[in-house]
């Protein structure tokens, strides 16, 4: 097997991690380069500019690079190795550019190259190594395999391993100590068992922490599977799931053979190593509850272990595998990485912390920070008591403070003072001229809007008149008899079939919608089937299911619970919605309230509160703040919003806030105008403007959005709506709907024109396009 094909398979299963933040001089030919003292200092001139903590901490990242240096020899690698020159530049990287000859590379190779020579015996380097996995898969043998020496014994048919032990031993000048551990159990009705011996390795580890964590495992186990998931969630629920981060994963049984694949042909060495890899780390990104860590930027290292005293050899008396690589040094060599960044690690300030994962080609990810503050900075509605319990269930936007103005404003009601009117029939309208039928038409709908305004007029009153009163009586409804709820207290709610819902277009001759009917229920509890819009199933296009509830706690509290569940045969998606609300008086109210989202492929827990009050007739403030649990990530967010009311048409509405996590914050600000017709909410017409601003890592977003609604004759509305970044990209949309002119339809067969001319000549639209 040629020189070349081990290297990649070596990369392939140890070094795939480093790939995603490889230094620019690992790329090329001349690796060091990049550390050389032109490349990293400015001379002399740069050491006065350091202070003396500084210099303090160029040193020791020296005496620490000079050491890995020497254990680097030690395993008979060089500084060209693709894990030693990760190693190397991640060290450069905490020791920052302006360093000076404190922490040259050069330097540090004569001195750990003469240090060696001399053949002191000063590294003052210790490893605590612990190793866990099932029983059967070789922990012991590896152990003796590392030392080199038989330091527990091994059985073929029983476990080696009855209880915790420490293991002690001296490989190349380094101390090793090893924790040893009972085997494990895989099956979920024996996680007691594991839990007791889980227990009694955590005590051990409370006096010797260990540096790196051995998760042993079979290559060789045919499953593809997640039966390991109940041992590794016991690991992570006993340990926590921070041991993952030091952790190796090792396979041992590495010369097996690799088994047929689908073809009947064997699979080649990689591919079988990488798809048994795979397994083993999704199970430990389901049991840690974080599936990010299948991002091959934040897997952990692999390595693999033959034991079998029948393994053959280099010709330094090194086992090797069916690739090539001795595994012993490699698997060595990364303990030492993984120890030599953790200790550069602690030298890095307390604001500044970094985690050695980052260090070592891991990515931790920061939480879509834009995204979270858009979701804090929406408006929203605060949860109010029923009409039957004295609340006031008017439009957000309707104040009954200024109810009276109504009432002045028309101490006649000009619907009353109308003369009569016959309605015509569709054959009469049809027997009349043009103008006559638009004369005719102009009065109806001058007459309806009338109508509306009187009866809008009426529930406002009702509406005034109830949140003076407090809850409603069951004399105000009269003697009902059977027709009012004892236990309300109110009229007794008559159950009402919803409208059909819409299915989705298909070629299936039959419409089957009715077997999606269902009554609006009495209760306050409201189940409702979430159809699948995108679907092909008309016979059951159900993929999930909404749950809503109102309800009042102690007659005082307002609350509302949404839930939407839904499943398929790959995704779960689950997402609640909760708030409750307390009045303050007249002008004021809090609500508190509790969320999970789908965040990508994690489930965000949020915590929000914020307090609503106004301070004047036609100016409401709110103030709120949130906590978001997102993985291992937390963030925190506050926000103000103000909302001003000029008139019955035109209202102004402002808000700003930040989120934080991670010591990065992201800025946030909106302005809207929304202007709307004299008649709102009679007459539909309404158009806003919007102005938003984010500033996030240095970046600042400028977006504006134009939404306008507006009437165009009797049937027919057209809704607007555009938005331009900061960036100069952006889109329009515009939407027309019409019962009259129904010739409007034949403009969508523009698109299907567009996309038939692209086809026949792909190259007239990139040559002569406007853009």
């Amino acid at each position: 097997m040629d020189q070349s094909f081990s290297q990649s398979s070596a990369l392939l299963v140890w070094g795939h991690h480093f790939r995603s933040l490889k230094p620019p001089a690992a790329r090329g030919p001349n690796r060091t380069n990049i550390f050389a003292p032109s490349g990293l200092t400015s001379g002399r001139e740069t050491e006065t500019n350091l202070s003396e903590e500084e210099k303090k901490k160029l040193e020791k990242l020296q005496q620490i690079r000079v050491k890995f240096l020497r254990l680097v020899h030690r395993l008979g690698h060089s500084s060209e190795d693709s894990i030693v020159a990760q190693v190397l530049y991640r060290l450069a990287v905490v020791a920052g550019r302006q360093t000076g000859q404190l922490f040259s590379l050069d330097d540090a190779k004569r001195t750990a190259l003469q240090l060696e020579e001399e053949g002191k015996d000063d590294l003052n380097f210790t490893l605590n190594i612990l190793v866990l996995g099932k029983a059967g898969v070789g922990k012991s043998a590896t152990i003796n395999s590392i030392f080199g020496d038989e330091k527990t014994s091994i059985h073929a048919f029983e476990p080696g391993t009855t209880s915790v032990k420490e293991i002690v031993g001296t490989v190349d000048g380094v101390k090793i100590r090893v924790i040893d551990t009972p085997g494990l159990k895989s099956s979920g009705m024996e996680q007691g068992t594991n839990r007791k011996v889980l227990s009694s390795i955590k005590k051990f580890t409370k006096t010797c922490s260990p540096d790196i964590v051995l998760y042993v495992d079979r290559l060789d186990s045919q499953t593809r599977d997640l039966n390991d998931l109940p041992l590794l969630r016991s690991i992570s629920t006993a340990l926590g799931s921070s041991i993952w981060r030091s952790a190796i994963v090792t396979l041992t049984h590495a010369a097996s053979a690799p088994p047929d694949g689908p073809s009947g042909s064997p699979f080649s060495y990689e591919v079988f190593v990488a798809q048994r890899s795979h397994v083993v780390q999704q199970s430990i990104g389901q049991a840690v509850g974080d599936m990010r860590l299948m991002n091959p930027s934040l897997m952990n290292p692999v390595s693999l272990v033959e034991n079998h005293s029948a393994c053959r050899k280099n010709i330094d008396g090194q086992k090797v595998l069916p690739n090539g690589q001795a595994w012993r040094p490699q698997l060595l060599l990364l303990s030492y990485s993984i120890k030599i960044l953790a200790e550069a690690s602690s030298l890095s300030k307390p604001q500044d912390p970094l985690d050695h994962r980052k260090l070592f080609g891991f990515r931790v990810r920061s939480p879509p920070l834009p995204y979270m503050l858009s979701w804090l900075l929406q408006s929203r509605t605060h949860p109010k008591l029923s009409t039957e319990q004295g609340g006031d269930n008017g439009d957000s936007d309707i104040d009954l403070a200024d109810l009276s103005d109504s009432d002045q404003e028309e101490d006649e009601d000009e619907y009353d003072q109308l003369p009569p009117f016959k309605p015509l029939r569709r054959a009469q309208i049809a027997k009349l001229s043009k103008d006559q039928r638009k004369a005719y038409f102009e009065e109806y709908d001058y007459r309806v809007k009338l109508l509306q305004k009187k009866q809008w007029r009426e529930e406002l009153r009702r509406m005034k008149e109830l949140k003076k009163k407090g809850k409603v009586t069951a004399e105000e409804y009269g003697d009902m008899g059977e027709d009012v709820d004892q236990e309300n207290g109110g009229p007794a709610a008559v159950p009402v079939a919803l409208p059909d819902m819409v299915l989705p277009p298909s070629f299936d001759g039959d419409n089957p919608a009715y077997r999606y009917r269902f009554l609006e229920p009495s209760s306050q509890l409201l189940a409702r089937p979430v159809l699948d819009t995108h679907g092909w199933d008309h016979d059951c296009g159900y993929d999930g299911v909404n749950l809503e509830q109102s309800l009042a706690i102690a007659s005082r509290f307002p609350a509302a619970v949404t839930v939407q569940v839904t499943k398929d045969k790959k995704e779960f998606n689950l997402n609640l919605d909760s708030s409750i609300a307390a009045k303050h008086g007249d002008n004021g109210s809090s609500m508190a309230g509790f969320d999970i989202q789908n965040v990508g492929k994690q489930l965000a827990y949020i915590l929000r509160g914020e307090t609503k009050f106004k301070n004047f007739k036609r100016n409401k403030t709110t103030a709120g703040v949130s906590v978001i649990f997102l993985g291992e990530n937390i963030v925190t967010g506050f926000k103000l919003e103000d909302q001003i009311a000029l008139g019955k048409r035109l209202m102004l509405v402002g808000s700003t806030g930040t989120v934080r996590s991670q010591s990065v914050s992201a800025y946030g600000a909106n302005l809207e105008v929304r202007l709307r017709e004299a008649d709102f909410p009679i007459g539909q017409d309404q158009s806003s403007l919007g102005l938003s601003l984010v500033k996030w890592r240095g970046d600042l977003a400028l977006g504006a959005n134009l939404q306008s609604q507006i009437s165009v004759g009797r049937n027919s509305k057209v809704a607007i709506r555009a938005g331009l970044n900061n960036k100069l990209s952006g889109q329009i949309t515009v939407r027309t709907s019409t019962s009259d002119q129904l010739q409007i339809a034949l403009v969508g067969i523009l698109p299907v024109v567009m996309a038939i001319y692209k086809i026949i000549c792909p190259g007239v639209s990139d040559n002569y396009s406007m853009y």
